[in-house]
């Protein structure tokens, strides 16, 4: 049984709207200049992470997934892959429109397990930052004609943003993160995306990046409905937590520490993004240093771990 945390090291993806933030503001030793996403914790086969310490260093979180389900209450009869991936995203240019599957569709049609539902919390934002979330259209016909014929401006839902805004975004939703915002995601474990609209971009060869406009059309939700979602806050100790959303696939806190707490662990495993200060999480009387950029998860077993310091987290779990 792990009596400590299971530190994660991110698998970085390089994306043409990406840029340096992850470096200048979260520490990473990016691969590019163009670095785009961070996946701080994945079991997905397209990025896994790498343990960093105890028992399975070296190993990477689909290994312990697999191996050793005993760390996050896995039944044995369960042939499912890692329920979820969290990624921090630097859009130092707009991302293209896109839209994403729910699970029926990507069963049958891509033949994996999950498709896609996803979240956003707001760690920065440029003045004048926006989103795309949702569309216009009111019937399944207006909406392929206004992608037929290139619409975008009346088509697409435009939000404006700031840190700490926090949107839920269910399969089926069209959607885009907007020049210079750094969010961080949590979502089902799946890479699958069907891009709508990419503003004509080209690559470095001169070539447009490929659209999925048949598949886009099928899996939108039309007409767009807001999720509406209630978001609570209580008190423990020095720990505010703040609920962002409980839903089917995950349950999102932002977690903020002044102080000292002591906390029993009643999930199967828990998920922790550091997003701001310095922390100290101490279990079964060892303490691991805990800093801005660190994601860890919390295995089934601990009874019970203390946060001490000031700093903030999200956290997740299924």
């Amino acid at each position: 049984m792990y009596n400590e945390p299971i530190f994660l090291q991110p698998v970085f993806q390089e994306r043409i709207w990406g840029g340096q933030k992850l470096k200048t503001e979260y520490n990473y030793e990016i691969p590019t200049a163009k670095t785009g996403e961070a996946w701080v914790i994945s079991a997905h086969p397209n990025g896994p992470s790498v343990i960093k310490n105890g028992p399975l260093e070296g190993k990477t979180l689909e290994d312990a997934w697999n191996e050793h389900g005993e760390l996050f209450n896995k039944k044995a009869d369960n042939k499912e892959e890692y329920p979820l991936l969290i990624k921090i995203l630097d859009a130092a240019d707009d991302l293209s429109v896109q839209v994403h599957p729910n699970d029926q569709f990507a069963r049958e049609v891509e033949k994996v397990p999950y498709g896609k539902t996803e979240c956003w919390y707001v760690l920065s934002a440029e003045t004048g930052a926006e989103l795309i979330l949702g569309h216009h259209a009111k019937t399944r016909d207006e909406l392929e004609s206004m992608m037929d014929n290139g619409k975008w401006d009346d088509l697409l839902q435009r939000v404006p943003v700031q840190a700490g805004d926090f949107f839920y975004v269910p399969s089926g939703t069209v959607h885009a993160i907007g020049k210079g915002v750094v969010i961080l995601e949590t979502q089902q474990s799946s890479d699958i995306t069907y891009r709508v609209y990419d503003y004509d971009r080209t690559d470095a060869a001169g070539n447009k990046r490929e659209l999925h406009l048949r598949r886009a059309k099928e899996v939108t939700t039309v007409p767009h409905k807001d999720v509406k979602i209630e978001q609570t806050k209580t008190v423990k100790d020095g720990l505010t937590m703040k609920k962002l959303v409980e839903e089917q696939y995950f349950s999102v806190y932002h977690w903020q520490l002044d102080g000292k707490t002591t906390q029993r662990l009643e999930q199967d495993f828990l998920q922790v993004s550091v997003i701001e200060g310095n922390a100290v999480i101490t279990i079964e009387g060892t303490s691991f240093v805990i800093t801005k950029g660190n994601n860890f998860i919390i295995p089934y077993g601990i009874k019970k771990y203390e946060f001490s310091g000031k700093a903030e987290f999200i956290v997740s779990w299924t």
